[in-house]
């Protein structure tokens, strides 16, 4: 039961993840070039502010196999997704978290 003057929580209806699209890399890449260069993100971007746990959350919802167990990371870990392709979010204190497109998705040949 709600005031007369209250609105549906945005929580009630979060925002679905969707698949992120490919983006170019100025250079071809290889996988193990990619994968270097997502391991440097998710070693250095925590030291830049944000919680650990939520950090930990989005590494495993973008190396997710499939968007539900995505979905369901970022829900479970109370992640408020500003952009469906993860690459704005933010926790429930505000803190904004940007994800580069080469942790989310596979770059274009």
């Amino acid at each position: 039961m709600g005031c007369a003057g209250s609105t549906q929580n945005t929580a009630d209806n979060p925002k679905k993840l969707r698949k992120p699209k490919p983006w170019k890399h100025s250079q071809a890449l290889t996988r193990a070039q990619l994968k270097c260069m997502r391991d440097e993100f998710w070693d250095t971007e925590p030291h830049y502010g944000g919680q650990k746990e939520i950090w930990d959350a989005l590494r495993a919802a973008a190396e997710a196999t499939d968007l539900a167990l995505a979905q369901a990371i970022v829900d479970s870990a109370g992640i408020i997704i500003s952009s469906a392709d993860m690459t704005t979010c933010y926790d429930e204190r505000g803190a904004k978290y940007e994800l580069p497109k080469y942790v989310l998705s596979e770059p274009t040949i």
